[in-house]
Order: structure tokens, then sequence, then C-alpha cells
């Protein structure tokens, strides 16, 4: 029984040091964010992570024009782009996010027919925020993505 609460006592007391060290990923908690350098096409497009315990646990990725108006916002620009790319800003960012949070930054990111400058830019950014979030340097990156 001494045993049983020794061995207790010892993850009890080593839990938070394991944690405390940024996770398997080596990433530490916070915000982080990489932006486009420029403009393109009027947008300049982003990534925010959230990291908490050493995981990401939310991303955002996506572009805003001058004025701060979202990418994904804008109804007359989805209703083009489908029909001439057949996919559009709020499929493509969510499902570029959705495959960094799944990975936690180790995986490779597919790329969606009609969305694949988008995605150069996406794993440009996903590669600098990453970065960032190692070093736990939460000031904004900002990253050339010309292609």
């Amino acid at each position: 029984m001494k045993r049983i609460l020794v061995i207790l006592m010892s993850l009890l007391l080593t839990a938070p040091l394991l944690t405390s060290c940024g996770g398997q990923t080596g990433l530490q908690d916070g915000y982080y964010t990489a932006q486009a350098s420029e403009y393109n096409f009027g947008w300049k497009e982003y990534i925010t992570i959230l990291v908490k315990g050493g995981s990401i646990i939310s991303v955002e990725y996506n572009a805003e024009n001058a004025s701060g108006f979202i990418k994904s916002w804008d109804n007359a620009y989805m209703q083009t782009m489908l029909h001439t790319n057949g996919t559009y800003p709020n499929e493509y960012t969510r499902y570029y996010a959705s495959q960094l949070l799944e990975g936690q930054g180790e995986g490779s990111i597919d790329a969606i027919t009609g969305a694949s400058s988008s995605h150069g830019t996406f794993q440009a950014l996903a590669q600098a925020v990453l970065e960032q979030a190692r070093r736990g340097d939460s000031s904004i990156v900002l990253v050339d993505t010309a292609h």
C-alpha cells in the first residue's frame, strides 16, 4: 500500500513539470499570429492559433481587407468564387485550419482544388506561426507570401 502511495505522489509531483515543457510539439502556451506582409487581390491572409498545454486548441485562418472586413463574410465574393473555382473562402479556410488543428502542425495540409494559391499562403503562414509558438513569441510575424 505504501508503495502505491509513493508512486501516486511521485506522479502528482512530476505531472506539472511534464506539462509545463510545452508538450510533445514544443509549443508554448499562448496566442500566436502570422500575417501576410502584403495584400493580395485586396486581401491580407492571417493565421491565429491558441496553444494550451502544449497543444493547438484553436486555429483561425482568414483574410481581411484594408477596412478590416473578413473575406469569409463577403457573400458576393463567395458566390463569384464558388461559380468560377468550385470552392469559396468560408469552405477552404475552415478546411485548412482544421487540418492544422488535427495534425498539430506535424502533418501535411492537403490542398483544395480551386484554392491552391491560398494553400501555398496557408502553408507559409502555418510554418511561421508554429515557429512563433515554439519560441513563445506572441508578436505578430509578417510573412512574405508572394508566389
